[in-house]
């Protein structure tokens, strides 16, 4: 955990927010500021601020995002209709919380390429 991180005050409990999903890995909550009917953050436990500082350690980790974003997807019926997924690097690609995490975006039609 990282003192000032929000995220990581959110999954240690000192922030209170509704999980939409969670294990031991990962927690999954819905986006404040959402880009689609369904915006979800699928946020791993351990602090990691940028893809940036991913190790070969990790592969397993970023497999169990992309995991989680397809099973919820599915859950949420956007599985065969069509969904994005991503990960913003940076301030300039659009980071604003340094911990890193995965958009599951859905419910709208996506364009390319995107902004």
């Amino acid at each position: 955990m990282t003192a000032d991180c929000l995220f990581c005050k959110m999954i240690a409990g000192e922030i209170q927010v509704p999980f939409a999903h969670q294990d031991e890995q990962l927690v999954v909550l819905k986006d404040i500021n959402p880009q689609a009917p369904l915006h979800l953050l699928i946020i791993p436990r351990r602090h990691i601020a940028t893809l940036n500082d991913l190790t070969p350690e990790d592969d397993g980790l970023v497999g169990s995002l992309f995991r989680a974003a397809a099973t919820l997807a599915k859950q949420h019926g956007y599985d065969e209709r069509g969904y994005r997924t991503v990960f913003n690097v940076n301030r300039e690609a659009g980071q604003s919380v340094f911990h890193i995490h995965l958009h599951l975006l859905a419910g709208r039609g996506m364009g390319w390429p995107p902004g």
